[in-house]
């Protein structure tokens, strides 16, 4: 069932309010479904939006980088983030050009990342990383060793603060242009995986694991 929300001032839809989404199951929905999210923040007046990579466990974002990462050094030091996450559904044409628009999905949280600094918790983020990414590859993979773990910093977002927005649907124009005489509708649009192409140096024998010929985000 889907865990009602009450929107922050900081994070109620304002522009379109009705497209404004604030159940968790929405949200998770759209951040299980996006590969890449960005990072906002403000260091000396200066803001910075970064995109990366992102996995979630439960209420929590997890980020990972190097440890020299100038956005996870800063972050560490408890400055507040915005990350964001869309996902693009479709485009919109309307018979006008100010009422041409997008099907989309986005999902924005507001927070303090920290730093994990439990070994086992570290572990269990990486690994929801990389199953966020493609699952099924952590366990065919070399897992990180000694000194790969310290070269990683690994953050953790609550997804407390939160809210998303949905756009679907065919146009809306207003009533006088619907007489116009011009195409009007939606092109839809989807990520679609390609056939798998194996590394020059793999070993011919090696088979294409099953999770990467039938991969299909959709799936999940």
């Amino acid at each position: 069932m889907s865990e009602a929300h009450a929107p922050s001032a900081r994070t109620r839809v304002v522009r379109e309010a009705h497209r404004g989404v604030y159940d968790r199951a929405t949200a998770n929905e759209i951040l299980d479904e996006g590969f890449i999210c960005h990072v906002g923040f403000v260091v000396d007046t200066q803001p910075f939006v970064i995109p990366t990579a992102y996995g979630r466990v439960g209420d929590n974002l997890y980020l990972h980088g190097s440890a020299a990462s100038r956005m996870l050094r800063h972050l560490d030091k408890g400055i507040p983030v915005c990350m964001t996450v869309t996902l693009l559904d479709g485009l919109v044409l309307a018979r006008s050009i100010f009422n041409h628009s997008m099907n989309y999905r986005s999902v924005v949280v507001l927070g303090t990342a920290v730093a994990v600094l439990d070994a086992e918790e570290k572990l269990e983020a990486l690994k929801a990383l990389s199953e966020h990414i493609l699952p099924g590859r952590w366990a065919q993979s070399r897992q990180p060793n000694e000194r790969e773990l310290k070269q990683t910093l690994v953050m953790r977002l609550p997804i407390e603060e939160f809210s998303a927005k949905v756009r679907h649907g065919p146009p809306i124009d207003d009533e006088e242009d619907y007489s116009f005489r011009t195409w009007a509708g939606v092109i839809p649009l989807q990520m679609v995986p390609g056939a798998p192409e194996n590394d020059p140096r793999l070993d011919p024998k090696t088979q294409v694991p099953v999770y990467a010929s039938t991969f299909s985000r959709k799936a999940r």
